[in-house]
């Protein structure tokens, strides 16, 4: 397996890159590196994990040989530090932009998912390592779903994956080599405002009313608007008065 995935990794020019048949959570692994020294690019990636998490510590499901499993230390540049929340939406453009090389077309369910035909294909977790009061390296978790193999059951939210949208099957190394260039491509311009304009052609919901959770388990009603140079998704309630949240969740399609 390492010999088959150096042919797809090598040629990127990663810091480093490990594999593993099963982890516990490879952010964990790579936050561990982090603290040792990984550098800028290093990646963790494995077959399966068994105790993998997005958002709010949510348990997130990763059946061997049926997903990409994956985080990437990246080591932040002065001028990203004014932009940390971006760091989510780059790895969730890189995989919409490599999903647009098989024809299909995925959207940011902001702040961290990514769907297909309005069902969640893969999930985004950013995690810090801090030195005093800087940011000293990121963690980029992914996980996204392959195969229909990958999709659990009693999910909040609906989910499908590459292979079922697509109704063939395709290799996953190809589809993480494509994801890391293009999140090589859009780190460039991620401080510039050409990123947001990505992040916004992306959106998913742009001009619709949703359900969304803020403040604990306060649902609202509130039409999408866009994303602000903060990474802040900026709504509108009822009443025509603009909201912007930096932390939150869309619950489902309000009407």
């Amino acid at each position: 397996m390492k010999h088959e995935l150096a042919d797809f990794l090598d040629p990127l020019g990663l810091g480093a890159w490990i594999y593993h048949r099963e982890v516990n959570s490879t952010n964990d692994l790579a936050l561990s590196w982090a603290q040792h020294g990984a550098l800028d690019w290093s990646l963790v990636l494995a077959d399966s994990q068994t105790a993998g998490r997005g958002r709010f510590d949510r348990e997130w499901v990763t059946r061997p040989k049926s997903s990409l499993a994956i985080s990437l230390v990246l080591r932040p540049l002065h001028q990203e530090k004014a932009h940390l929340p971006r760091f989510t939406a780059l790895a969730a453009l890189g995989l919409i932009r490599a999903l647009h090389r098989v024809d299909l077309v995925g959207q940011i369910k902001w702040p961290n998912d990514v769907l297909v035909n309005g069902k969640k294909v893969a999930g985004v977790l950013v995690e810090a390592e801090w030195q005093a009061e800087d940011v000293s390296a990121l963690v980029v978790g992914m996980g996204v779903n392959v195969s229909p193999e990958a999709v659990p059951d009693g999910l909040r939210y609906p989910a499908t994956s590459v292979e079922a949208e697509l109704s063939h099957s395709i290799n996953r190394w190809t589809l993480l080599a494509d994801i890391l260039r293009e999140m090589m491509a859009l780190r460039r311009v991620l401080p510039d405002q050409a990123f947001i304009d990505a992040w916004n052609t992306s959106l998913a919901f742009r001009g619709q009313w949703i359900d969304v959770r803020r403040r604990g388990e306060i649902v609202e009603s509130l039409r999408v608007l866009g994303i602000t140079s903060e990474g802040c998704l900026s709504l509108q309630n009822e009443m025509g008065e603009r909201v912007e949240l930096l932390e939150g969740e869309i619950v489902m399609p309000g009407r």
